[in-house]
Formats: structure tokens, sequence, C-alpha cells
């Protein structure tokens, strides 16, 4: 009986609301995210629940709990300074001396968790996870391989849905979720079906054999990890995100046990690979493994000779390790095998050529990805765009900022006309009164004379600011000031050498046969 298969990853389908115990992304920026399995249960710390503080405010998890995506979701007020459950006080209460009473809790309880009040400003976007957010967020175990590259390695390694792709170097997991994305097409269910992605180009279906040991018809990523502490971190964010029906993470060192998984009645004819990914420091060492027959001693020596002489005893003890051993090849036989290496300095890059050539690879190009991000907006200057957002409201021309020093000008002296005289008016009241005389004050008077000189005047900034919000109703603002671009001053990618390389498929007299019976 088939497994029934597992719950849909939120990298798959998030649906249309975020739910418990899934993947959610916080957007505080435009490159500022923060990855957290939502919780709905109480926390020790917090009343409120599992909340994440951040410099915009606090968020708790039951505030983004079955919120639609895309949702821009307020900070709310948490307590966060007696967040550790040591620190708290304990009341006492009413009819206790010397114990600690409980404390009752609060109206406003849903469950265990406190119902958190709104903030007065903050706010963050609620959105799902993806390969490209995941990146931007993960955390960072060894240097990432940016969406820039990996988009453009998967595309090069040809991966389609269905296909089985090596990856060697795991590190933080960024290319295993893009590629992972990139082969699914659903979950294994150990069913064999004749239109097969992983089958050949050339019509040739698996022999009765292979359909009694369960031909592998979905995509898998088989992901190889040196490190032990990296490679069980990778793997319990693979279990967290729903993942692990299709990735496979192993701790191994590829370049001393090959990339073949034991024999478990699933995994007999090994990753079935037909793409691979090898981001290692010396991926040259690794390339006798991947081959479609042991390769001979004369090639292993002269794969020996390029690499580094560092390392002779590692090459020396594989050797009689493949001459002895019964050889199982990790590749799929009926495909061409498309591998890229991912190497910083180009002495790597020579070394893995020379091997490649040994080893019967073709097509060996070699890419460098210098990616920039580009800024496209218009921008509008002038002083008739004081006051509004994403603007320059500086004088344009030398004519309009002459123009606005003198409308200042001609303003305050005016004022300071008006200063003059109810100085000269407090003056002559003083006189007055010490002369024992009265004089009545004239409001109205005085108001009409200080509003008559202050007409046909340019206007104050307090008039203008206001003009400019009336206009803004009516501008056309898409369509105002100069287009320009600029690039963003970090490069969010690696400098480093791609180095592709194509292994053709092993074709017989057999082959020749049938493909010439099915295709004339």
């Amino acid at each position: 009986m088939a497994p029934s298969p597992p719950t849909p990853s939120p990298f798959f389908d998030p649906g249309t609301h975020s739910a418990p115990n899934s993947l959610g992304i916080i957007q505080l920026r435009r490159d500022h995210l923060i990855p957290t399995v939502l919780s709905s249960t109480a926390d020790a710390d917090y009343k409120e629940g599992k909340v994440e503080n951040t410099r915009f405010g606090s968020f708790p998890h039951s505030t983004l709990i079955k919120q639609p995506w895309g949702s821009q979701v307020l900070a709310s007020v948490v307590d966060t300074g007696s967040r550790s459950s040591k620190s708290k006080k304990r009341k006492r209460g009413p009819t206790e001396e010397g114990r600690d009473a409980p404390v009752p809790e609060s109206s406003e309880v849903r469950g265990d968790v406190v119902k958190a009040e709104t903030a007065s400003s903050g706010f963050a976007h609620l959105i799902p996870p993806s390969p490209e957010t995941w990146t931007l967020c993960l955390p960072h175990r060894t240097q990432v391989v940016y969406t820039p590259d990996y988009s453009y390695i998967l595309q090069r390694l040809r991966v389609r849905p269905g296909d089985h792709i090596i990856e060697a170097g795991a590190g933080s997991g960024s290319f295993t979720h893009a590629a992972v994305r990139a082969i699914f097409n659903g979950y294994p269910s150990g069913e064999y079906q004749p239109n097969d992605l992983n089958g050949t180009d050339y019509g040739i279906e698996p022999d009765s054999a292979e359909r009694q040991k369960g031909f592998k018809q979905y995509g898998g990523v088989y992901s190889f990890e040196y490190h032990a502490p990296r490679a069980k971190q990778l793997e319990t964010e693979i279990e967290e995100h729903g993942l692990s029906a299709l990735v496979t993470v192993t701790n191994r060192d590829v370049y001393q046990d090959g990339f073949c998984l034991p024999s478990d009645g699933r995994n007999d004819q090994g990753p079935n690979a037909n793409a691979i990914f090898l981001d290692l420091p010396a991926p040259w060492l690794a390339l006798k493994h991947l081959a479609r027959s042991p390769p001979s001693a004369a090639v292993l020596k002269s794969v020996t000779a390029s690499s580094d002489p560092s390392t002779p005893d590692a090459e020396a003890s594989v050797m009689p390790q493949l001459a002895t051993e019964v050889f199982r090849s990790p590749l799929n036989p009926n495909k061409p095998v498309h591998i890229c290496t991912f190497s910083p300095c180009i002495e790597q890059v020579t070394k893995t050529v020379s091997a490649m050539r040994s080893l019967g690879w073709l097509e060996i190009d070699m890419v460098e990805i210098m990616s920039k991000r580009l800024e496209v907006r218009r921008e509008r200057i002038g002083l008739q765009e004081e006051g509004l957002r994403n603007a320059n409201p500086n004088a344009a021309t030398v004519v309009e900022a002459v123009q606005r020093l003198r409308d200042v000008e001609e303003r305050a002296k005016v004022f300071h006309g008006l200063q003059k005289e109810k100085q000269e008016e407090v003056m002559r009241r003083a006189e007055a009164k010490k002369r024992g005389e009265q004089l009545l004050a004239n409001t109205a008077e005085g108001e009409e004379r200080t509003r008559a000189k202050f007409e046909g005047l340019p206007p104050s900034k307090l008039d203008r600011l206001e003009r400019a919000k009336k206009d803004l109703q009516i501008r056309e603002l898409f369509k105002e000031g100069r287009l320009v671009h600029r690039t963003e001053p970090e490069l969010k990618t690696h400098t480093s050498y791609l180095v592709f390389a194509t292994l053709p498929r092993e074709w017989n007299e057999a082959d020749e046969e049938t493909a010439r019976k099915r295709w004339g």
C-alpha cells in the first residue's frame, strides 16, 4: 500500500492565510526579513504568547496567525521589561501570609494567551515563505548562494520537475530550497508511471526488475554536508519546512565516500542524478565518484597529478578503494548529466577543468555572475514640491532661487515694519500712562491694517503647504519629473566562478537499434 502524501510544504502551497506551526516571514523593510514558525501556544516569558521583538515594535504570534498573506500587521504593546520568568515578581494573595498566591488571569484571555493591545505606531508585513525570501533571512552558517546565482545555475543545469539533483556542500541550505522547488512535481508514492520524467528521451522504459523495485518518477534533492552540526541543522530545517519527503541530507565526506546512498529498498540505484552542483573547496577531488563506470588507474593518476599537491594521501587512499570495491554510479544511466562547480578562486577552476577533461566531461564552460539591482524612479526637483514625499523641495534653477529670496525679503520687510509699529504703540501707551491718560485699544482696526499690508505679498510657507496639498489631488506625479535609475551600492551575490560541463550518456549497439526502430 502506497504511503499517504505528507502535508504540503508552505514553500509549495502556503494557502491564502497563515496557519499555526507553519513558517512565516515578517518583512520589516525590503531586505530586512525575519523568519519564524508561528505558534499559538502560551509562552513562559510573555502573557501574549510567543512574541517577535523588532526595531519597529513587538509582534505577538496571536496577531500573525490566520492573517491573509501580504497583510500589514500593526505592532502591539508588550511588556518586554519582564520578559524573563525568573525576574517576575510574584504577587501575594490577601488571605495568605508568607506564601505566594496565584494571580488571577486577565479577562481578555483566549485559552492561555492574553489578547495583545495594538500599539500607537509600528507595523510589518506578513509574507509566505519562498526560496527567495528564505535566502534573505536564513541563519547564516556558511556563505550563501544568492538568488542571481542559483537561478542561473538551475537554468544551465536544465533542472525540471521530476529530476534528481546532487548537492555537495549544503552549508546554510539556500540552494537546497531553490532546487527542491525546481524538481517538485508531487510527493513520492512508490508507484511506477510509464510517462516518467526520469525515463530516457529515446523511449526506453525500465525493465521488469526496475518496476518491482519501484522506479523513481518523482523529483529529489540529495544534499551532502561534511560538517556534522551543519548537516544536523539543515535536516531540522528541512523537517520543519515540510520538505523531508523530497530532500535527503547526508553527513559525509564526498571526497572519500562518494555520493551513493546505502541500499534500503528505495535507493538501490543511488541518487540516479542528472544534475550536480558542487560547492566544495576542492571539487576536482569529488569528480572521480561522478562517473558511469570506474575510472582507470591512468585516469586517476592524471587527476591526482593535476590536483593539489598538499592532498596526496587522500588520493592514494581512494585509488585502491575504487579498484577493490564494486563501483556504483550515482548518475542517471539513461540521460546526459549536467554539472556546475562553484569556486571563488581561478586556481580552483584550473584544477577542476583539468580533472573534468581527464574524466570525459564535455562542453566545459566558465561563467562569472556580477548582479546588480537597479532602482528606477522619477526625480522631481523644485520649490513646488515643498511638503511632498519622495521629492527634492529645492530650487531647480537660479531664477527660481532668486525669486524665492525676493519673496522672503519682501515679507520680512513688511513683518519688521509691523513689529516696529507695535513697539511704538507700546511706548506711546507707556508715556500716556505716566501722564495719567488712558488710550482705548482698537483691536479690529489693527488687525485690518495688518491684513491690508500683507495683501498682494507672496504666500507664506503655511499657505504654500496647503496649496501643495490641494494641487496634489489633481497632479499626475507619475508623469512629472525626470526618469532616473541608480544601482544598489552593494552586490548581494558572490564574486565566484561557475564551471559548467556535460557528461553524455553511454550508448551501445542495443540503444542504437532501439532508437532506430522507434525513430526510423
